[in-house]
């Protein structure tokens, strides 16, 4: 059964959340806090996703965010918010997360959501036994089995959603992806979000992977249209 974690203050929003991942067949874990979500964590480790509120007592939902990022790279998170300003999008989506909602939701489309990360989650995690191949374009090795990206040799730890898009680049070097083609490719064919998402992500993958992020070499823009893979 797929476990989400529902870090949430407000308790009648939580046990809603809750109550319908429950009647969707999952497993709901339930946080007050951001120090009672790190707890959930550490006693579940096999937890398929997160949903995280931003304004939590204590350590707030994108200081979580980010703790939970340094030793989980591949846990489905999406950011639940009253907030709606941009800026706070760009921040959540900047640190890891890989979807963020505003409230008022629809519970329908966070059940959406949830299970396509829960989706994306199962698919990139090799089952026992099973062995990933290997992924080369000039310096760079992606490494399925051990989720991986290595650049001459060196490791770079990727988030699922940033695996994918390499994946996606991997498959298609010097081909000019645009950036629906890469939101339906990553979070699937009924996705409800901004495709903006894609912006953020690429620009988060030039900071781990381009020498000089100011000016790719690698990750390429195609104005007007989305984005190119080259060696």
């Amino acid at each position: 059964m797929r476990k989400v974690l529902v870090v949430e203050d407000e308790e009648s929003i939580r046990e809603m959340i809750a109550l319908n991942l429950r009647l969707a067949g999952m497993e709901a874990l339930e946080a007050a806090s951001a120090e009672e979500g790190l707890e959930q964590l550490s006693r579940h480790a096999d937890c398929s996703a997160a949903i995280l509120d931003v304004m939590l007592p204590g350590m707030n939902g994108f200081s979580l965010c980010e703790t939970i990022r340094r030793t989980d790279q591949k846990i489905g998170i999406i950011i639940l918010s009253a907030k709606g300003q941009e800026q706070d999008k760009i921040r959540g989506l900047s640190i890891g997360a890989d979807d963020y909602m505003t409230k008022p939701f629809s519970v329908s489309e966070l059940l959406a959501r949830v299970e396509a990360l829960c989706r994306r989650v199962e698919r990139d995690s090799p089952a026992a036994g099973e062995s990933g191949g290997l992924l080369t374009s000039g310096d760079f090795v992606l490494d399925e089995n051990r989720r991986l990206l290595l650049k001459k040799g060196q490791p770079i730890e990727l988030t699922q959603v940033e695996f994918q898009i390499m994946d996606l680049f991997f498959r298609s070097p010097g081909i000019a992806l645009v950036r629906e083609k890469i939101l339906k490719g990553v979070w699937g064919e009924n996705y409800f979000g901004d495709v903006k998402i894609v912006d953020v992500n690429i620009r988060r993958l030039r900071m781990k992977i381009e020498d000089e992020p100011s000016h790719p070499r690698h990750i390429l823009t195609v104005w007007g249209y989305g984005y190119r893979w080259e060696e």
